[in-house]
């Protein structure tokens, strides 16, 4: 029996490689003439990185960069030099998590970082920059980092403006370099909401990043500015386009600039990491991350794989840290079982049964596959 492992992280508790590391564990106790591959996955966010540089020999890259409110750090990058292809994280440079509570407002930070990041990636050679832009400071619109490319935004009386968020509304001008980046350009984005709107990136973003109710309201306002003066030329996109409104704007930014297409972190991650080949040499896929419920159908990691694996007919089992789909739930995600690993240790506090999830994958894998004689048929599911 050839069995694939293939799980995300377990948040709080384990990465995703040590998830899978247990699980294979389990397996092999129980049937140690299995051929097993492992796949760590992720599916954009947290963890993205270690991923992908881990599975694909990525070489951990470092610039002098902006934080977002334009102070020199040193950021990273992975950079796979074979492929010319480098994965990009966002708030390496332009994080929330880079800003004291008391530092953190959007109307002046600035996504500059970014910028400096894909200037060095392309400096060095890459030709095809993946972009995770999760967990931002920012409200820009992604001027920042198209500042940092060469863009110029000047206001009514021809001066240049500071690329923050409280610079939207003012631009009347946009120039662009005269060498733009050659590249192709995907954006890791798994929100739908528009550029600007009830919904759009300052309504519904920004108040976590520092923004009170004006800053809120003024943010709107200049990103509909921004629109209105981006529409003005040839080849701008739909500020109304899912997807726009991620990162405070740098999805619409990411596809005016850089020209770039939007893409599901999982399926962007599956892609690049050839998950096709992988399912087709398995008979069984076990995937895992911390907790399973009706939520996980809605476009999250476990779906997205179990979406590949049915175009290839293969059957997935999911183990998580908590369970709480219902069958039916189980059956709309694309699984063919689910089980939790803390069933034996329901009295159990949260610290502990955190402390000991390796241990209790390895069990629960091992009693899932101890109890079958040939083929994927006799599995206990």
């Amino acid at each position: 029996m050839k069995i694939l492992i293939a799980a995300d992280s377990f948040k709080d508790a384990l990465p995703a490689s040590k998830v899978c590391g247990g699980i294979e564990a389990g397996i092999r106790a129980a049937r140690p003439d299995a051929a097993i591959r492992s796949c760590p996955l992720a599916d954009g966010g947290e963890g993205t990185f270690e991923v992908l540089a881990a599975q694909l020999a990525m070489q951990t890259t470092f610039v002098t960069a902006q934080d977002p409110l334009s102070r020199p750090i040193v950021a990273k990058y992975g950079l796979h030099a074979p492929g010319r292809t480098a994965f990009i994280e966002m708030a390496e440079t332009a994080g929330l998590q880079l800003l004291l509570p008391e530092e953190r407002n959007p109307l002046r930070s600035t996504s500059f970082g970014v910028g400096q990041q894909i200037a060095d990636a392309l400096r060095r050679g890459a030709r095809h920059i993946v972009l995770a832009i999760g967990g931002s400071a920012t409200n820009d619109a992604g001027i920042g980092m198209a500042a940092a490319l060469g863009w110029q935004f000047l206001d009514k009386n021809g001066l240049t403006l500071p690329p923050v968020g409280g610079s939207l509304s003012q631009i009347t001008t946009i120039i662009p370099p005269a060498n733009r980046p050659d590249a192709q350009v995907e954006v890791i984005c798994d929100v739908t909401n528009p550029l600007f709107g009830p919904t759009g990136a300052a309504y519904i973003y920004a108040r976590q990043k520092g923004a009170d109710i004006a800053a809120i309201e003024q943010l709107d306002k200049g990103l509909r500015h921004f629109a209105r003066v981006v529409t003005q030329t040839d080849s701008a996109p739909d500020p109304l386009l899912p997807g726009s409104g991620a990162a405070g704007g740098m999805g619409y930014g990411a596809m005016l600039f850089l020209n770039a297409e939007l893409r599901r972190g999982i399926d962007l991650v599956l892609d690049l990491l050839d998950f096709e080949e992988k399912l087709a040499w398995a008979d069984v896929v076990v995937t895992g991350e911390g907790k399973i419920d009706g939520q996980t159908a809605q476009g999250k990691l476990v779906q997205g794989l179990c979406r590949r694996a049915a175009r290839h007919g293969k059957p997935v089992v999911a183990l998580c840290g908590r369970l709480e789909a219902t069958e039916k739930e189980i059956q709309e995600i694309g699984l063919l079982a689910a089980y939790s690993i803390n069933d034996a240790t329901e009295g159990a506090g949260l610290a502990e049964m955190l402390k000991n999830t390796s241990q209790n994958l390895e069990k629960k894998a091992r009693h899932i596959f101890s109890n079958f004689s040939h083929g994927v048929d006799s599995l206990p599911f």
